[in-house]
């Protein structure tokens, strides 16, 4: 499908040149690497080869091209029911029949995604005027910070604020009266298309895994406040390897060639199933998916790219109707084993639970009902048990500064950092939602935020780990925070901290350490 993209959102020309398989090119003269990488295997066990017709069997026949088959066209049982209702017809909706919010009844797949696609143009300008109104989406990078793997960070804040208005001024004004005047920077961040939602996925992960390209929305924010991709790869059961991800993205391609030596075998097989595609609410093999062809699925690590994340986002599973659900971006899986909540809203206790009420419900829909048209996927507790085995293993990045007890080491850090720190577990009240050493608090919290807003609020969110956190841009549950800075600015005014320009600047300093 052609699109015409700008610079802010088209793909990166160094992701372009990212091999099929899951390898960069600046990596393909490693020793241990296969001279071509393979093609994306899920991808290619789903898609037919194509053969000559040389047989007869092969050909067409009028019975093959006549339309008996279509459901209006069956054979009614008994003539009796010319004098029931409807003929004894189902005239309206069937929900095994027809794609999920079909416009009538009947409506074939091919309706659906010629109306999907035309719509599409029409569907981001929208998004992204509403994105270019709220935020400077020119990327600054800073000179020096990086990400683990050398992505340098994006610096904010970004957010656009009312003109006559600065971020001082802003500050001394009560909630009330910036919820009436509409000043608030940094409302709910939406779904491109709230009515229909679900998982999207970034182009630059697209552009490697074409399968996991929608034909009726696109990813909205630009590349520079994404993740890299592929991220790093570090693990609490072998720290002294670093990043074990070698530049790849892991799947299921080459997940066992990186990691046999590295995992155990009960580990292993828990990678297996998280590299494996299963059935999920956009991309399945039903009418109802938003894929051009039908799919196995998505696998966990589709989204959880090598257990972190590059910022793709679906709507929350936990609340109805379909305009009260929040966009909710994927989280990493980085400190798994330290974390004792699981999901935003729901508070599931492990992630064997977590896992399990997933594929019960069409992944992040909430609805059984769906997953049981699209591919009810049940795991027993064996399998769900090995999953959770690997992704207790994804580590945290290396934090040379910190001590044993997350706190600044004094003959390594610089004094903004230091004092950023002091500001962290002072003023700035940080440290009573994200303790260390993981930097959480294992609690959920509501930051009431229909105090600034026209906007029902979000209720309670569980605390998400600060360890690591310049990796996992952009921030808050629904990303509406691109920056660090964004996110400084953000509890600034919802805590009404009060910090002046220098103290932000030396908070962000120190979570860039954590």
């Amino acid at each position: 499908m052609n699109r015409r993209r700008s610079p802010v959102f088209g793909a990166s020309v160094v992701v372009a040149a990212l091999l099929t398989g899951g390898a960069p090119s600046h990596a393909q003269d490693a020793p241990d690497r296969p001279a071509a990488a393979p093609r994306d295997a899920a991808a290619e066990v789903q898609t037919p080869g194509q053969v000559p017709i040389t047989r007869p069997e092969q050909r067409l026949s009028e019975h093959d091209r006549s339309n008996v088959f279509n459901p209006p066209e069956g054979a009614p049982l008994s003539p009796a029911f010319r004098n029931q209702p409807d003929n004894g017809r189902v005239l309206g909706f069937d929900f095994a029949r027809d794609p999920l919010n079909a416009k009538e009844p009947m409506q074939t797949f091919e309706e659906t995604m010629r109306a999907d696609v035309a719509a599409r143009a029409e569907v981001m300008q929208t998004q992204r005027g509403l994105l270019a109104s709220r935020y400077d989406l020119t990327p600054r990078l800073d000179p020096e910070a990086r990400m683990s793997r050398g992505k340098p960070l994006p610096v904010g804040p970004t957010a656009r604020l009312a003109r006559g208005v600065d971020w001082d001024a802003l500050a001394e004004m009560p909630p009330e009266q910036i919820r009436e005047r509409g000043l608030f920077p940094y409302p709910s961040l939406p779904h491109p298309k709230q009515a229909t939602g679900g998982q999207v996925f970034p182009q630059m992960q697209i552009d490697m895994f074409p399968r996991l390209e929608r034909f009726d929305v696109e990813f909205d924010l630009p590349e520079a406040f994404l993740p890299e991709f592929p991220p790093a790869i570090f693990l609490q059961n072998r720290p002294e390897l670093g990043d074990v991800s070698r530049g790849e993205v892991v799947s299921i391609n080459n997940f066992h060639r990186l990691f046999k030596g590295i995992l155990t075998p009960v580990q292993l097989d828990g990678l297996r199933l998280l590299v494996t595609p299963f059935p999920q609410e956009e991309f399945n093999a039903t009418d109802d998916r938003k894929s051009a062809q039908p799919s196995l699925g998505v696998a966990c690590f589709d989204c959880h790219v090598n257990g972190h994340t590059t910022g793709q986002f679906h709507l929350n599973p936990d609340d109805r109707p379909q305009e009260r659900r929040f966009r909710l971006d994927t989280t990493s899986l980085r400190g798994l084993f330290n974390q004792q909540i699981h999901g935003s809203k729901r508070s599931l206790r492990s992630v064997e639970d977590f896992t399990e009420f997933e594929f019960r419900t069409a992944y992040f829909n909430g609805d059984p009902i769906h997953a049981m048209k699209k591919g009810f996927t049940i795991f027993d507790r064996i399998h769900v048990s090995h999953m959770a085995q690997l992704q207790n293993m994804l580590d945290f990045p290396p934090t040379p500064k910190l001590n044993v007890e997350g706190r600044l080491d004094p003959a390594k850090a610089t004094e903004q950092e230091l004092r950023g720190e002091a500001i962290f577990f002072g003023k700035g009240r940080c440290a009573g939602c994200h303790e260390p050493p993981a930097y959480l608090d294992h609690q959920m919290h509501d930051l009431h935020l229909e105090r600034f807003l026209d906007e029902p609020g979000d209720g309670p969110i569980k605390t998400f780990t600060l360890r690591g956190i310049k990796d996992s841009p952009p921030y808050m549950h629904d990303g509406r925070c691109l920056t660090l800075e964004d996110t400084v600015e953000f509890f600034n005014l919802v805590l009404a901290l009060k910090l002046n320009g220098q103290e932000k600047a030396d908070l962000v300093a120190f979570m860039r350490q954590l």
